[in-house]
């Protein structure tokens, strides 16, 4: 079983799953919803890359492949199932669970997210749109973790796979 995340962890993936959701009910209080709510809310996430702080759409989703790289190597290590299998098609507590691996895992980049795209509304945009704010943080920050940490630690298992013949010469004793 992976190790338990410390209280700290945890605080920090409430503090940010609130945060998300918060936005996003801000957003249904201030601007309700409508179908040119979503057109604009597209129209604006897909024409930030090319506007300032552009940094930001290479900084949160390296930060994110950082965690995953972590998480994958520790789920070849433990034999487990890959992280987007366990969620799409596990099955109830254990779909939990593992989606709550990758919240506490991405939690201060999810809050990074999320604060620096306020920031960047409030400063070249001249307006807020809190569920921008909440999207932008999860497409750069929890989709390439969940999309790379299965694959990470495919490699991983690949790579300790590769060793493990050089090992059992060396070790001819241990059948591990």
């Amino acid at each position: 079983m992976a190790e338990s995340p410390s209280n700290t962890e945890i605080l920090l993936a409430r503090t940010a799953v609130a945060l998300l959701l918060g936005l996003a009910v801000l957003e249904v209080v201030w601007h309700g919803l409508s179908s040119d709510d979503f057109s604009r809310l597209w129209w604006n996430v897909v024409a930030r890359p090319g506007g300032p702080m552009t940094f930001r759409f290479v900084l949160q989703p390296v930060m994110a492949l950082l965690a995953a790289f972590r998480d994958g190597v520790r789920d070849a290590r433990l034999d487990r199932t890959p992280y987007l299998s366990a969620i799409v098609f596990g099955g109830g507590e254990r779909r939990g669970a593992r989606l709550w691996e990758g919240v506490v895992s991405t939690a201060r980049i999810l809050i990074l997210g999320a604060v620096m795209d306020v920031a960047y509304q409030l400063a070249f945009l001249n307006s807020f749109y809190p569920a921008e704010s909440a999207l932008i943080a999860i497409l750069l920050a929890f989709l390439p973790y969940a999309l790379m940490r299965g694959p990470l630690a495919r490699l991983a298992r690949l790579s300790k796979m590769q060793r493990a013949p050089a090992d059992r010469a060396t070790f001819p004793g241990r059948n591990k």
